[in-house]
């Protein structure tokens, strides 16, 4: 779980903080002579009394060691701008008011998610009405991963409907060709990866109601990227390998967000946690091996791998489905030989520019 080092004069005036963010954060509480002894972490919330100017000189020097994209948060005064002055001057990323406001707090550690999903002047994706109900799904999902707030499940199942329908009587290349135009890198994957899957179960010709599953989890499979910052899950260029430890941690951030939605099948969290596996153990985060490694995990593992090459990127051109596909073939005992032999025409289709 993602943690928030909190510095406070008095843990008294944030208990009821803590109380909101069970469930989403790992909040811990740190004195400040406990805090200056060792390095900053990813993300701290100080609140203490900017009036007085004792330690100044201590805090500033320790936030100066914080990690690259972390965070540090200082409470203020609404109404004093020497609080937000001082904050500032010690080495602030970012200034809050009193009292807080738990929302507020999270968009500051992971930035405004919400806005990863509107694309108001794309005419392309407003004429399909399948897209427009898988993107305002993953904005609830998104958004119930934030907030700590249930998930709807009745709303992703309709969409999957939705998603199955529009590849059976448009195919894959029209959702393909409609979801690379999402100005969101998150979004944009998250939709391919949906269809990418709902067509790998029409190629091996599961049922409908299968396919819908399939839709269910591709939807769904990243859901704990709403836990990474946005400077980092939307970086217009190639990740640090700082950055990429982060990124890393998206599958148990989607477990903990999931962890408490009542009546969510358990091969569904089994997906979202475990969808960077691979069968010779060498993927994250549990480095689990093939026979630990469910069919729903192994369909989803190729269609994201795959979603992930044919993505428009800022700093490369999306691949071909030939390119993308040898890739697929080249990662051998990484992944299931069987269904990556069943997937190539769905790499075929309509992939080859």
């Amino acid at each position: 779980m993602y943690q928030l080092n909190i510095i406070a004069d008095s843990h008294a005036n944030i208990r009821a903080l803590r109380e909101k963010l069970l469930g989403i954060l790992d909040v811990q509480f740190v004195s400040l002579p406990e805090a200056l002894a060792s390095p900053p972490g990813p993300a701290t919330l100080l609140d203490i009394d900017l009036a007085k100017q004792t330690a100044f000189s201590e805090v500033r020097r320790w936030l100066g060691r914080k990690p690259a994209n972390a965070k540090a948060m200082f409470l203020v005064d609404k109404a004093s701008r020497l609080q937000e002055a001082r904050a500032c001057a010690l080495g602030a990323t970012d200034v809050l008011h009193r009292p807080i406001n738990y929302r507020t707090l999270l968009t500051k550690l992971w930035g405004d998610v919400a806005s990863l999903s509107g694309d108001p002047g794309n005419a392309t994706l407003r004429k399909s009405p399948a897209v427009c109900a898988a993107i305002d799904t993953l904005q609830n999902i998104f958004s119930s991963a934030c907030l700590g707030e249930q998930l709807d499940a009745q709303s992703i199942n309709s969409a999957g409907n939705a998603v199955v329908s529009h590849l059976e009587t448009q195919g894959l290349t029209a959702w393909i060709e409609t979801v690379r135009t999402h100005h969101s890198a998150t979004y944009q994957h998250c939709l391919l990866v949906t269809g990418l899957a709902v067509a790998f179960g029409q190629q091996i010709r599961i049922s409908r109601a299968d396919r819908q599953r399939l839709s269910f989890a591709g939807m769904l499979h990243d859901i704990g990227k709403a836990r990474i910052p946005l400077a980092i899950l939307e970086k217009p260029g190639r990740l640090t390998d700082d950055e990429m430890e982060v990124m890393k941690k998206h599958p148990q951030f989607g477990l903990d967000a999931l962890q408490t939605a009542p009546g969510l099948p358990a091969e569904m969290l089994d997906m979202v946690v475990h969808h960077h596996e691979y069968l010779d153990g060498s993927g994250y985060p549990h480095g689990l091996t093939a026979c630990e490694i469910s069919d729903l995990v192994r369909m989803i593992t190729i269609a994201d791998i795959f979603g992930a090459l044919i993505e428009r990127r800022p700093y490369r051109p999306p691949m071909s489905g030939a390119a993308a596909y040898n890739i697929l073939l080249e990662m051998g005992p990484k992944l299931d030989k069987d269904l990556v032999r069943e997937f190539r025409p769905v790499a075929d289709l309509g992939l080859r520019h």
